[in-house]
């Protein structure tokens, strides 16, 4: 087979994978939809369509039947799997033709998609199934290729598609999808008998083929072709974006400036919900925030209804300098918070304006997209995956307006016709089947001692219960090696040595920039050295209370100026020891960094209860299965001083303790779980996750 050679669209099929699924047409159908779904210029996440036809037995009359495969409600193109698709017979989607009453009745259609159902293992029916359905083609691709929406979404979208593509291209006028909408496509269709496509005024593109290939390559070639229109347009010394109002700054200054306004934003937009942060400055994006038209375009909204269900109708634009001093945080808020509210103030007006008598009631009035001239775009949304793809999408959309500015003259969707769309009682339905939250959603945890042993175990514990998390540790490769055992969007780390202020900061930046902020600070990096009075040494004396102490005081500083910032609450927890209330030979230096770390936390929780951040500790005893500390000599001091063998040790505490239990790091992790979830009203306090040592009581 040639090789396909594109400018703009990425050419992703390989002949000796396709060849491999033989003629099994639905493999095809899937291997088509990923790798378009690879390409987010063809099409975002969770959008577009694609279907294709078989011929199938019917299992009660034993005839052979037409089958569409299409992708299922909710589901991505880029990651579809065979149970993500569902089966539907395509002359009972024509028979309900017949029962249409019209388009005040689309929503009853969704319901009859039921009775067309061929395969009982069908994903539940997408509203774009009638689209697919009433074409006569095998393969068929809806796609939101950004060039298309451009040409789709100018003032004079149809006549530029007839000079792009002649006759060869169908146009259908913006109407909201549904089955009324796939009669249109139908009826153009048939109109033009000889078109390759359609284009779906203000929406996307419709393209098929007789074969998978064919239709991935009559999507790629009319992609291609928009593209090129658009670029000659941009080169005939056509400024993008009329060109550039201000300079962006450097790269380290844009990350500087980020990490240190987005826990203010993050605070104003989590006014009803914590929200998690996204940060993007590519070329992109910046050319748009920094241009003279970014006012005159910013303030329409979106097109495509895809585009604005994930970013709001519109974004908010920070009046702000881009070399503004941010460090005193309260007072940029100070100065950003008229902006917000009249953010909301918009929002509730046009909820107002365009709601229905049976809305749904106003969801939160706060922006997701916000733009800062010369720096940057922020997202925030209810986790990092949502807020990342809602960055996609608006760099969707900014590619949209560069190409309609470019051939013609942007023109966004009408606000009754978005409202229609965004309050749809069907997306209302979708949105009610979405899984309950986890407890820890919408938190961010900062925890030091990451990279293994207790620390990692304490990650994955606040990871599996919902929150961002973000690793440090003095060791980058284990770092690494932790930090990828996470699934994408959970987790990030920075390299940081608890003893150096300069460290803790960039450690904090880095959650700033990843996640918009802190929830959470867990100080549990540590280190465990047992020898008599005689034999303890300054350095060992300092090592401790810098790494154990000291570590606690900068990042309880760090973590508190951030919670403050955000003025949303938080929690810290610092992981001590039973040796901190427990005298024992050979233990003064540790023992004593140990006290100082719980009494510190009773002193912060008095300190940092009138923001609503609470600091509690968990105390561990005998973690010598899976932790770090026990790797080295202080395991061969403990068995020493006990006059056991290491190998002993594990059932040697065990023991000792009243409930005679081997303690674990998930033990521990279990503590910090509880200490920042469900004892959300205890502060101050002591968690003994020891197996009861009745010397350790600390009342």
């Amino acid at each position: 087979m040639e090789l396909k050679t594109f400018k703009h669209v990425d050419y992703l099929w390989d002949e000796a994978k396709a060849s491999a699924l033989g003629d099994d047409q639905v493999a095809l159908f899937l291997y088509r939809s990923n790798i378009l779904g690879a390409d987010l210029r063809i099409t975002n996440y969770g959008g577009g369509n694609t279907s294709c036809r078989t011929m199938e037995k019917d299992p009660l009359t034993g005839q052979e039947k037409e089958i569409m495969w299409i992708k299922g409600s909710g589901g991505d193109l880029g990651s579809l799997k065979r149970d993500g698709i569902a089966g539907l017979y395509v002359d009972r989607l024509h028979a309900l033709k017949n029962i249409y009453r019209g388009l005040e009745f689309e929503d009853e259609m969704v319901q009859l998609y039921q009775h067309c159902i061929f395969d009982l293992d069908s994903r539940a029916p997408s509203i774009d199934t009638a689209l697919h359905g009433l074409l006569p083609f095998k393969h068929i691709d809806h796609l939101h290729p950004d060039a298309l929406i451009a040409v789709a979404a100018c003032k004079h979208g149809q006549e530029i598609s007839r000079e792009i593509w002649g006759d060869k291209m169908g146009w259908v006028p913006w109407q909201r999808p549904g089955f009324d909408l796939g009669i249109q496509i139908e009826n153009c269709q048939k109109e033009n008998p000889g078109i390759r496509g359609i284009i779906l005024g203000g929406h996307g593109l419709f393209t098929w083929g007789d074969t998978s290939y064919e239709c991935y390559m009559n999507s790629l070639e009319v992609i291609e072709e928009a593209s090129e229109f658009i670029e000659k347009r941009l080169g005939n010394n056509r400024p993008v974006f009329g060109g550039v109002a201000l300079e962006s700054l450097d790269e380290q200054q844009r990350k500087e400036q980020a990490s240190l306004i987005a826990p203010v934003l993050r605070g104003l937009t989590s006014e009803h919900n914590r929200m998690i942060g996204h940060f993007r400055d590519d070329q992109v994006v910046l050319d748009f925030i920094n241009s003279h038209d970014l006012h005159k375009l910013a303030p329409l909204g979106t097109s495509c209804p895809d585009h604005f269900l994930r970013t709001k109708i519109k974004p908010l634009v920070l009046e702000l300098d881009a070399n503004a001093d941010l460090y005193d945080a309260q007072k940029i808020k100070e100065l950003l918070t008229p902006a917000f509210q009249q953010y909301r103030r918009d929002y509730q007006e046009y909820y107002q304006k365009h709601k229905h008598p049976d809305s749904p009631a106003i969801r939160d009035a706060n922006p997701v997209v916000i733009l800062y001239p010369g720096v940057g775009m922020f997202t925030f949304a209810k986790n990092k995956q949502t807020a990342r793809v809602a960055s996609e999408f608006y760099i969707n959309a900014i590619n949209v307006m560069r190409g309609a500015e470019a051939i013609s003259e942007y023109v966004a969707l009408d606000h009754q016709e978005a409202f229609n769309i965004e309050y749809w009682l069907l997306e209302e339905a979708k949105l009610q089947r979405m899984p309950l939250e986890k407890p820890l959603s919408r938190q961010i945890a900062v925890i030091t001692g990451a990279a293994g042993g207790i620390g990692k175990a304490i990650a994955d514990k606040l990871s599996a219960e919902g929150a961002n998390v973000v690793l440090t540790d003095i060791s980058e490769d284990l770092l690494k090696k932790a930090n990828g055992s996470y699934k994408a969007d959970v987790s990030t780390y920075s390299v940081c040595d608890v003893t150096s202020e300069t460290s803790v900061a960039a450690a904090f930046k880095a959650a700033c920039l990843a996640f918009g902020g802190v929830d959470m600070v867990v100080h549990c990096a540590g280190l465990a050295i047992s020898k008599p009075l005689s034999e303890h040494t300054i350095d060992d004396w300092d090592l401790l209370q810098d790494v154990m102490v000291k570590g606690q005081f900068l990042m309880a500083r760090n973590g508190a100026e951030i919670m403050r910032t955000q003025g949303i609450g938080g929690s810290v927890v610092n992981i001590a020891s039973k040796n901190g209330l427990v005298a024992g030979p050979n233990n003064v230096a540790y023992g004593t960094a140990k006290a100082a770390q719980q009494h510190m936390t009773r002193l912060l929780a008095a300190e940092l209860a009138a923001d609503q951040i609470r600091v509690n500790t968990v105390n561990p005893d005998g973690v010598i299965v899976g932790s770090r500390i026990w790797e080295g000599k202080w395991a061969e001091e403990r068995a020493k001083v006990n006059n056991i063998t290491v190998e002993e040790l594990p059932e040697f505490y065990a023991k000792r303790n009243l409930l005679h239990q081997i303690i674990l790091p998930e033990d521990i992790a279990n503590g910090v779980f509880a200490a920042v979830s469900v004892l959300d009203k205890t502060t101050g306090n002591m968690i003994n996750v020891d197996g009861g040592m009745a010397t350790s009581f600390p009342r």
